[in-house]
Parts: structure tokens; sequence; C-alpha cells
């Protein structure tokens, strides 16, 4: 547990390392809707387009798979690995993802508004666009990522940080936070002044959040 300048006790996202072992290779995979895929590595494969609303995976690993336009609505992901995956329209809202490692993803849009994450990493990797809006958020780091625009907007974040990450716009609008973390990360504007109780920023952040606190509260700094 990190302590914050003032000495209060910053609780760190609680993350469950994956550890994959006897993976059955698929390399032309038929991927089809609702169907739950279990211990199968996917390499270089190409998912485009395919309708998987409601697909479960469970300890797979996906290197270099691309996801572009695939309706991953409401589907599942538990005790995976998601390496070098690409999307320029990433499509999962009200997905679930549980023990999960994504490394250097490169997505445009990722529409994953309302969905449910528990012990989920981020490392690396570029997104011009990371909707989470409404999404509950429990354990989840992202870290050394560049983000264009992050909407947290609506969410439930416990347990949250962002480490030494570049995002343009943020979003927290009637956002629930505890333990949010964005303490080395650099932001070039931030909306939903009134939701950020709960977070935690350092001391070249605050002087940046300052006069937008000030312009929210209607204090004149004469």
């Amino acid at each position: 547990m990190a302590r914050a300048s003032d000495g209060h006790r910053v609780a760190a996202p609680r993350l469950t390392p994956v550890q994959l072992a006897d993976l059955v290779r698929d390399p032309a995979p038929a991927f089809r809707r609702g169907e739950r895929y279990d211990g199968v590595q996917y390499s270089r494969a190409a998912a485009d387009g395919l309708e998987l609303s409601g697909t479960e995976f469970a300890e797979c690993e996906f290197d270099g798979v691309s996801f572009n336009e695939t309706q991953l609505r409401g589907a599942s992901f538990r005790d995976c690995v998601l390496a070098e995956v690409y999307a320029p329209v990433f499509m999962a809202a009200r997905s679930s993802l549980r023990d999960v490692e994504i490394r250097n993803p490169r997505w445009g849009s990722a529409e994953l508004y309302e969905s449910g994450w528990q012990s989920v990493r981020i490392d690396g990797g570029k997104l011009d666009y990371l909707n989470l809006r409404g999404s509950k958020l429990v354990d989840v780091q992202i870290s050394d990522c560049i983000i264009n625009e992050l909407d947290l907007g609506s969410c439930t974040a416990t347990r949250m940080a962002l480490k030494n990450c570049t995002v343009g716009s943020l979003d927290f609008t009637g956002a629930q936070l505890k333990d949010f973390d964005l303490r080395g990360t650099d932001f070039r504007s931030l909306s939903g002044l009134g939701s950020l109780a709960g977070l935690v920023v350092d001391d070249y952040q605050l002087t940046l959040l300052a006069p937008l606190l000030a312009g929210h509260l209607g204090i004149t700094v004469a």
C-alpha cells in the first residue's frame, strides 16, 4: 500500500498474474458466436468483422490477433493474455474481463462502455479513444500507455492506477472513485471536476488542476 505526500494510504490495484500452460495452438480459428473456448493459443489470426457477442474465452492467449470491427458485446475473458491485439474499431460493450493482461494494444476507437473489469492490466500500447463510461472497474492498472481520449464518465473505479501514461483528455463526469491513483501520468485536459473525490494526484498535477478547480468553485484568484 503506497502513501500519498500527505501520508494518506493509497490502496494499490490487487493484480493476479496470469499464468498459462499447456495451451493448444489453433492456427486457423473458426470463432462462433456464444461458444466457449478454453486453453487455446491464437497467433496472428484474424477475427475481423465477426459476430461474437456473448462468446466466452478462458485461459486463452491472443498474440497479434486482429479484432477490427468484431462484435464482442457481452463477451467474457477470464485468465487471458491479449498481446499486440489490433483493432482500429474495437467493439466490446458490456463485456467482462477478469484476471486479464493486455500488452501493447493498438486500438483506435475502443467501445468498452458498461463493462466489468476486475484484476486487469494494460501495459504499453496506443489507444485513440477508450470508452469505459458506466463501467465497474476494480483492481485495474494502465501503465506506459498513450491514450488520446479516456472516458470514465459515470464509472465506478476502485483501486485503479494510471502509471506513466500520457492522456489527452480525461473525463470523470459522474464517476465514483476510490483509491484512483493518477500520479505520474500526464494529461492535457480534465473534465468532471465535481467527481474527483477519491482521486490521488501529485504536487505537479495539483498545480494543473488548481485553476480548473477555482473556476469550478467560482473562486477568483487576484
